[in-house]
């Protein structure tokens, strides 16, 4: 009796260790320990891992994932879409991390591999995801997501601040990939650019990142625009853009491939990315 006893309280004692996580899937996902191996699929989430001092548990990475520059060394295993199946499997991760909209999810459940899809799309989610990957790290939150966020959200204000009162309420559109494809008020560019005070012409009713009619940012009339500089070529077939204040008058921010990568990365550089859109905003639309 005695020996069943201690066998059922060592039994609740595993139990009790397991780790539990819902994902952003409303899928539930069950550790018995946190992972050691992690392969991560959203660059997002890389970064988010190592901001969290948990890089040496990445053992794979997306093509995409490039930052921190010691991620450069790992293994690559495709796209974050349509990762290398084998090439995952053959690298033994205790879990996969990805983006919801990744096909490969099932693929791997299928395989035995656990997978927690993540998708921050907002400031919010930004800040949830870090609390979600603190909890799967087993990382307190008040030594990891919680003091991440704060410093994110600290970095932010102070670009914010920074920003000439002239520079203020210019009407900006940004343009996030070809297509065109814009980020709206409610993507996590969008709030960046509204907590630095300007005004994004993109609606929040189109939502987070949509396809747009390039004749409909000729009617806007932006004073300012932005754009990666893979994707500003484009722009000269568009037909009306000549007339947009913005290319007439110059005032357009082309971003470096580096300074993209920080910018449309729902991360822990997102203060970085505030203070890189904050500059050229005050050497662009703040110029008398």
């Amino acid at each position: 009796m005695k020996r069943l006893s201690l066998l059922a309280l060592l039994g609740l004692a595993a139990t009790s260790h397991a780790l539990q996580l819902t994902d952003d899937r409303g899928v539930s996902v069950t550790f018995a320990q946190s992972p050691q191996r992690i392969v991560s699929l959203l660059p997002s989430l890389t970064e988010s891992v190592c901001a969290l001092d948990q890089c040496q548990r990445l053992v794979g990475v997306d093509r995409y994932s490039n930052y921190p520059a010691s991620v450069q060394r790992l293994p690559v295993v495709g796209g974050g879409l349509d990762p290398n199946i084998e090439a995952i499997v053959a690298l033994r991760p205790d879990v996969v991390i990805m983006a919801t909209s990744s096909r490969a999810g099932l693929r791997l459940e299928s395989l035995g591999i656990k997978v927690v899809a993540l998708e921050p799309k907002s400031h919010a989610d930004v800040r949830r995801v870090l609390g979600k990957l603190g909890q799967l790290l087993e990382i307190p939150a008040a030594q990891g997501a919680d003091r991440l966020w704060r410093v994110i959200d600290s970095g932010v204000s102070a670009a914010a601040q920074s920003l000439p009162a002239r520079a203020k309420n210019t009407r900006v559109y940004y343009e996030v990939n070809r297509g065109p494809y814009a980020a709206g008020q409610t993507s996590f560019i969008g709030e960046t650019l509204a907590r630095l005070g300007v005004e994004n012409i993109i609606p929040a009713a189109l939502g987070p990142f949509p396809r747009i009619n390039p004749e409909f940012v000729v009617r806007a009339n932006p004073d300012l625009i932005m754009v990666g500089s893979r994707n500003v070529q484009a722009m000269a077939s568009y037909p009306g853009w000549s007339s947009i204040k913005a290319v007439k008058e110059q005032r357009i921010c082309v971003y470096s491939a580096e300074e993209s990568d920080v910018v449309v990365r729902p991360g822990p550089r997102m203060a970085e990315a505030a203070r890189i859109m904050a500059q050229c905003i005050a050497r662009k639309a703040g110029a008398e």
